[in-house]
């Protein structure tokens, strides 16, 4: 399946998915359908009038039939003429003349319109036995209607139709309670008709969101593979924190202060299951490249601003710088840098001066400053924010700058710009040895990271792989045990730790 074929794809309607959502929110399908029960309950018992039904059958009998000069011979037998005859009698009930005589005789104040509407009038299956039944708030006055039409309607049909009769075989009675309306079925009904609701609400919901939650949608996207799922960073016995901007805060500002800027979701200060992805992530990249002993620039970018690429990069040079590489990181995001609010360096003096010719390339390595750690490694911050930052990483220096890097270091990453919002990491993309495209687990949108792997296929960029970014985490019980399988009693000692970070949702800083 070729890469277009998966992008159609991703339109397709996903019926287990469907399944999912909808047993996901399994509580709030639940709550609706009792809720829409209850006040199908209240509803019938406050707002519906109670209506009481009182019946009267009749016998039609009849072996030959005259109406006006036409006459007609039938049989008992024939169903459909015995039919036909029951209708005839029902019209002939309905009719202004016999309701007025009905009114009349059983002495209720009602229209002949009204009285009309509460006669119902049936025939009993296959049968010449047919049921009138009268219903009213009132169950004396359903009563007393039904026995004037048993009284009335047999005079009229013999007067009208000769060579017939209609004997009465059950007379009316008074009702011993309402007939309707019925609460087990309205309740039922009600309880039936929200889970509808909220079910079909689910699944349109479903159907219109184009957010990535799985790593199969990245998948659906994209024939690439996804390197590593980093769940929740945060380390609350160390003292990690989040200074972040959430997607749906209007970019208002979270987190705590006050906490060492050092420990702020990098290295040491992350859970210890992030520590694990970043190493899977590290081991993955290294089996990427054929050539061990060259120098590897690395690009780390994502679709939109906010997936936490970033910190990706951060964590992957100093997961890198752990095998006693030599590491340089370099913030290439001169629009809207973030690494330097993550570490402790000085944002002037960096990428942007070298570029323009105001500092030497000496004058803006510095370290990452991250004290009391056993490894570190090199940074170049973004330095100024330049007016033309695209023109700058575009540039023939920009290049040298690279070829000069490769000499000196193990490992190059690029903190590069969202592909998806500017076009600075394009130009920069082209010179490096492959590209990682970090994905926010619930941020992130199909289209989106579509376009992105689409562009920088465009400019022959190799992309390595994908990182998904605050994947879902197991429970305290699963992680545990999971990380004691796999790495013993040590994974069991740090798990609980990465475990509890993990219940909490994860929110990665802009960039």
């Amino acid at each position: 399946m070729n890469e277009q074929e998966k992008n159609n794809d991703v339109m397709e309607i996903d019926l287990k998915r469907l399944a999912e959502a909808v047993i996901h929110k399994g509580w709030v399908v639940a709550i609706v359908a009792v809720l829409c029960a209850v006040i199908a309950f209240l509803g019938t018992f406050y707002f519906i009038t109670p209506q009481y039904q009182s019946s009267a059958m009749f016998y039609v009998n009849n072996s030959s039939v005259s109406v006006g000069d036409a006459s007609f011979s039938l049989s008992s037998s024939d169903i459909v003429a015995s039919k036909n005859l029951v209708n005839t009698y029902i019209v002939i009930l309905k009719t202004r003349e016999t309701l007025n005589d009905v009114i009349d005789y059983a002495g209720v104040d009602r229209s002949s319109g009204e009285l009309a509407g509460m006669i119902k009038a049936e025939s009993v299956g296959e049968t010449q036995i047919f049921r009138i039944s009268v219903s009213s708030p009132d169950p004396v006055e359903a009563e007393k209607i039904a026995d004037a039409i048993a009284y009335i309607l047999p005079k009229r049909i013999s007067s009208i139709v000769e060579g017939t009769s209609a004997k009465i075989v059950d007379s009316a009675v008074l009702p011993s309670g309402p007939s309707s309306p019925s609460y087990s079925r309205n309740t039922v009904l009600g309880f039936g008709l929200g889970m509808i609701l909220v079910v079909a609400v689910l699944i349109l919901r479903e159907l219109f969101n184009v957010t990535i939650r799985t790593e199969e949608d990245i998948t659906r996207i994209s024939s690439h593979p996804i390197l590593a799922s980093v769940p929740d960073m945060v380390t609350p016995s160390k003292g990690g924190h989040y200074s972040s901007y959430d997607k749906n805060s209007g970019g208002k500002k979270r987190g705590g202060a006050g906490y060492p800027r050092e420990h702020v979701l990098v290295g040491g200060g992350i859970s210890f299951a992030a520590t694990e992805a970043y190493k899977l992530l590290r081991t993955k990249l290294q089996y990427s490249f054929a050539d061990e002993n060259a120098c590897r620039v690395i690009g780390v970018s994502s679709a939109l601003s906010g997936e936490g690429k970033s910190l990706s990069s951060i964590n992957l040079a100093y997961s890198l710088s752990q095998l006693d590489k030599k590491v340089l990181l370099i913030d290439c995001d001169m629009r809207r840098p973030s690494i330097s609010s993550k570490l402790p360096i000085d944002k002037r003096t960096g990428l942007s001066g070298y570029l323009s010719g105001l500092h030497l390339m000496n004058e803006i390595i510095q370290d990452c400053g991250l004290r009391g750690e056993e490894t570190a490694f090199d940074i170049i911050s973004s330095g100024s924010n330049p007016p033309n930052p695209i023109e700058l990483l575009s540039s023939a220096r920009m290049a040298k700058l690279l070829d000069t890097l490769r000499k000196v270091y193990d490992y190059v990453i690029l903190d590069l710009p969202p592909v998806g919002e500017v076009s600075d990491a394009l130009a920069v993309a082209k010179q490096t040895d492959g590209v990682l495209l970090v994905v926010r687990r619930n941020f992130c949108e199909r289209p989106a990271l579509s376009a992105a792997v689409r562009q920088f296929a465009f400019v022959e960029s190799k992309i390595l792989g994908f990182v998904y970014n605050c994947a879902a985490q197991v429970d305290g019980t699963y992680a545990k045990s999971y990380y004691k399988r796999t790495y013993g009693r040590y994974a069991g000692k740090y798990a609980s730790s990465g475990a509890d970070a993990g219940n909490g949702s994860q929110d990665q800083e802009n960039g």
